[in-house]
């Protein structure tokens, strides 16, 4: 079988992967995007039916292209965020091929460069981009293999309640997946069991605007790295619904049974850590502080925003919070499915490049690998905190392509013949 040679391959057509090509692109260097599906695929076919983007549709673009018929302050649907990737890739000519599976990326003995080899071919490329992504494998922990009989699914794979058995449900993880997936279940008239972990709960808008300017004009998309203890911690926002600012205490009312981090299950008994109450109070703090940031900005530079004194007030808390559920047999409660939204883990395994740590993560700095001509797009934190955001996805995309097209023009030169000496 013949081998295709190209300078640059890019794999994956999600946003990181158009992005990167709109920059390479403009670079003037040669390359492919390979995309093992559809362009924007899993935006489609592993999100639930519901699901709209976290940010309003002026902010969760990318700078060239608008939301077409959309408000800009409204949440865009998932069909209609893969859409705007399809029609932007048509828009800069970007040359995916659909339908190709990478399967192994070596180095070449004796050559630069790479071997990619997929299931259609194999390619020679001298630089790799990685623009898969960080939602690659959906984490299950272990404690499920605990659960025989009850119907188990990551939030990868829900899509609606009639999915569902009847009964109620529990749904492990808080974040902005967890409580979306929640609320949508006990809207049903589902019995809905939501277990809190660590999270950060900004509020939607605030002063009339949305919280996502909030954290521009605060500085905080370009945060470096996380705060100690908050690698991991998620955000707890939704854009479901015209976005609502999302108040655990309130989903109680509604009808939600909150419950601790899900720590055990045996004997058909689901275990939970004792620290829901300490977590429900970061939360609260990590809101009040967001707040009271932007109360000093409004005054600091003079704003004409209205205040918002709402936006302080917190209910008394609920019957889940005053004395918390520690155990739960789940066939006497009723459950007879659990949903884990419980996030995604990294999976390179088709990268036999030594180009990552103990743990199996991408050693980078700004994306670039000290493996040379490898690159990473489309990882949290990847330069700074807006960096898992689709417009952060761009930016993070031009200073990958920049440095890929530099090399690119050391590799190229030639000096010239009458070059004097000295």
């Amino acid at each position: 079988m013949s081998v295709e040679t190209i300078d640059t391959l890019v794999i994956g057509a999600g946003q990181a992967g158009i992005a990167t090509s709109e920059h390479l692109g403009r670079a003037g260097v040669p390359h492919l995007v390979l995309e093992r599906a559809r362009i924007a695929e899993r935006w489609r076919s592993e999100r639930w039916d519901s699901l709209v983007a976290n940010g309003p549709a002026w902010h969760d673009r990318f700078p060239g292209m608008a939301f077409d018929g959309l408000d800009p302050d409204a949440f865009a649907p998932k069909e209609a965020v893969a859409d705007y990737f399809v029609a932007y890739a048509e828009r800069i000519g970007a040359p995916v091929r659909c339908g190709v599976a990478v399967t192994a990326v070596r180095r070449e003995p004796g050559r630069p460069g790479f071997l990619v080899e997929t299931a259609s071919g194999s390619y020679r490329a001298d630089n790799v981009v990685a623009a898969t992504g960080p939602f690659q494998r959906p984490v299950i922990p272990e404690i499920a293999a605990g659960l025989p009989g009850v119907l188990q699914i990551h939030s990868s794979g829900y899509r609606n309640p009639d999915q569902l058995p009847a009964g109620a449900v529990l749904v492990v993880g808080a974040g902005s997946s967890g409580v979306q997936i929640a609320e949508e279940l006990c809207r049903a008239g589902r019995r809905v069991y939501l277990s809190v972990g660590p999270h950060e709960r900004p509020p939607r808008a605030y002063r009339g605007r949305d919280f996502v300017w909030w954290l521009g004009v605060l500085g905080k998309w370009d945060a470096q790295t996380p705060e100690a203890g908050a690698e991991h911690v998620t955000i707890a926002v939704s854009g479901a619904r015209g976005g609502r600012t999302i108040d655990f205490r309130r989903l109680a009312a509604e009808g939600i049974t909150l419950v601790g981090r899900t720590e055990t299950v045996r004997d058909g008994v689901a275990g939970f850590a004792p620290d829901l109450c300490e977590t429900i109070a970061r939360g609260d703090a990590s809101h009040a502080a967001l707040l009271d940031e932007a109360d000093a900005y409004v005054v600091r530079y003079g704003l004409d925003l209205p205040e918002e004194p709402e936006a302080r007030r917190i209910e008394a808390d609920p019957a889940s919070l005053t004395d918390p559920i520690r155990d739960l047999d789940l066939a006497a409660a009723g459950v007879s499915a659990i949903v884990w939204a419980t996030g995604y883990a990294p999976d390179y395994g088709w990268l036999h490049l030594d180009a990552f740590d103990a743990a199996g993560r991408p050693r980078h700095r700004r994306g670039v690998s000290p493996e040379p001509g490898l690159y990473f797009v489309g990882l949290p934190w990847l330069s700074r905190r807006g960096s898992s955001f689709i417009w952060g996805v761009w930016h993070d995309a031009r200073f990958v392509a920049d440095h890929i097209a530099t090399r690119r023009s050391y590799r190229l030169y030639s000096p010239s013949s009458g070059r004097p000496d000295g």
